[in-house]
């Protein structure tokens, strides 16, 4: 059964529109995990557009679940994350103009880099996933670094309309997840997923977490956080 962490960036992305103190990430946090949630996940931004350092620290002595940090490969924020020592880090690429993370990191362009970057994470302990198109080249590069996990990046699904182009792209998340799996890390996925589309690739076999944001945040602005989590959590069970 595949476990499901959440994202709460849009609770700081709230927030930072009025740069005041609420709606707070760290309670969000807590009611995610009163939903059922396996894990909480943040990215900290180099520009700080919405988890600041404030929430990453307080999160880290308050979150009872699984810390996944997602971060670009940056020295700044490497140097956090190695204090801190979230539970997890997840390496994503990261572009001032985009509105999201757009795309899976280049591991196999840009090998030495991220491999400075899971280097120091390790030495602090902290466990590395890599977050990747389904591209058998990046997940042949990902097997080089030693790192504990790949997240494939669903957002060719999550975009596809339904029927044969959401079917096919299904069958290349399949075949992207076997070969992460043949090479021993564990397998998740994310971006984009929603309460219609969740279900064929929480049943990928062998899929061990989900991270999904925007459509439970969307969806607890209607009913409530924690109903909202808890019904993504069935879905993914």
């Amino acid at each position: 059964m595949a476990e499901l962490g959440v994202n709460i960036d849009h609770v700081a992305t709230i927030r930072q529109a009025r740069r005041t103190y609420e709606p707070d990430p760290v309670w969000a946090a807590a009611l995610v995990e009163l939903g059922g949630a396996d894990g909480i996940t943040i990215h900290l931004r180099e520009d700080r557009r919405h988890i600041q350092d404030r929430d990453l620290r307080i999160l880290r002595e308050t979150v009872c679940v699984k810390l996944n940090l997602e971060m670009a490969c940056d020295e700044q924020v490497t140097q956090i994350a190695c204090e801190v020592r979230p539970d997890q880090a997840t390496l994503v690429p990261e572009r001032r103009e985009e509105v999201t993370t757009e795309g899976g990191l280049d591991v196999a362009g840009q090998l030495d880099r991220v491999r400075q970057s899971v280097e120091r994470l390790h030495g602090a302990g902290v466990p590395v996933s890599l977050f990747l198109d389904p591209d058998l080249r990046q997940i042949e590069a990902a097997a080089k670094l030693g790192v504990e996990a790949v997240e494939l990046h669903t957002g060719r699904y999550s975009l596809a309309r339904p029927g044969q182009d959401q079917a096919r792209q299904l069958e290349i998340l399949k075949q992207a997840a076997a070969a992460v799996s043949a090479s021993g890390r564990a397998l998740h996925a994310g971006h984009g997923l929603t309460y219609r589309n969740v279900v064929p690739v929480a049943t990928i076999d062998r899929m061990h977490e989900l991270n999904i944001g925007h459509s439970i945040i969307a969806r607890a602005v209607m009913v409530g956080i924690e109903r909202a989590v808890r019904e993504m959590k069935n879905l993914v069970a």
